[in-house]
């Protein structure tokens, strides 16, 4: 089954611009709240299945710019849905969402799919809208068909090729490149770290779950096995792992009231019906997202090159 693709055009420095992925695939750079281009996508590609990963997806920049990060992830999602619905070539849709969506009082609990939902800051709350648009698609495929729709919410996933703006394993990639001081915010915060290859590979399974049973699920949770580690203890993993001595300012927690404290994920769904678990733990996801690195910036590899390397190991489950 070819594979297409929908998005934004790729930013500098990107994994999709190091991996030189431009034209690999079918695909068109553009806003998914434009609703006509999207609609000629569908028609030109007639795509079976959907996995829907297109938002605005930093904590801190939904702050800056809530009303965009609304838009994005409320109306892009509206209108791929409806687009989606009024076309029968298309049988699955997964919507990716957070594992920030769940009413989180910091108790440590692990979140199952259904626990409450409730967004505290702009990009959360922006999910628990994109679940509520999930939810009503849902409905509306039970009353008059449709495709199957399903929500996913994966923990905090990482992997090699990734300089995003304040997120901690960048932050520290970054650190490493130039050599200045890392300033970690909360650094007592946990977290469900995994692998960003554990969640796609559930992401596929799900889809062919989709595709050849009856079956209908409305959200399932893809997180790691382990339960979550602390920023810090991320912190002295990769200085240890490195052996540079890299000075991080555990400034006050001036983020606490925007960043839940604790957050973790039982992922029993996936296991159940898919027979899925995360196949590497933490640490091996630290140390497979800095082997990443060391291939690329020492030059043994290209960026390219490394991630294949990295997916057939994953797929043989020796990473």
């Amino acid at each position: 089954m070819p594979v297409v693709g929908y998005s934004l055009l790729p930013e500098r420095d990107s994994l999709f611009e190091r991996a030189e992925r431009t034209n690999a695939i079918p695909e068109v750079f553009a806003d998914i709240r434009d609703y006509e281009t999207l609609e000629t996508f569908f028609d030109t590609h007639k795509p079976t299945t959907i996995i829907h990963m297109a938002a605005q997806p930093l904590v801190l920049k939904s702050y800056e710019n809530p009303r965009d990060t609304f838009d994005v992830n409320i109306m892009g999602t509206v209108n791929l849905l409806d687009i989606a619905f009024k076309r029968d070539f298309v049988k699955a849709i997964i919507i990716v969402t957070t594992d920030k969506v769940y009413r989180n009082d910091n108790t440590g609990n692990a979140f199952v799919e259904t626990d409450p939902l409730e967004g505290k800051d702009p990009y959360s709350a922006s999910k628990v809208g994109t679940e509520a648009v999930v939810a009503a698609w849902q409905q509306i495929s039970k009353l008059s068909g449709g495709p199957k729709i399903t929500s996913v919410r994966a923990g905090n996933v990482i992997g090699g090729g990734d300089l995003a703006i304040d997120r901690l394993l960048p932050d520290l990639i970054r650190g490493k490149i130039s050599g200045n001081i890392v300033s970690v915010r909360n650094s007592a915060s946990v977290r469900p770290w995994q692998h960003v290859l554990d969640p796609i590979r559930g992401y596929l399974e799900l889809l062919e779950f989709l595709l050849r049973t009856n079956e209908t699920l409305d959200a399932v949770n893809f997180g790691p096995i382990q339960r979550g580690i602390s920023v810090k203890e991320i912190c002295d993993f990769v200085v240890e792992r490195w052996n540079v001595k890299i000075e991080i300012f555990k400034s006050a927690d001036l983020s606490n009231d925007r960043e839940a404290k604790y957050l973790d994920l039982n992922s029993s769904i996936a296991t159940k019906f898919l027979g899925w678990s995360s196949e590497l733990s933490q640490e091996e996801t630290l140390n497979a997202t800095l082997d990443w690195w060391e291939m690329v910036l020492g030059l043994e590899q290209t960026a390219s090159e490394a991630t294949k390397i990295q997916v057939k190991r994953f797929m043989k489950s020796k990473l």
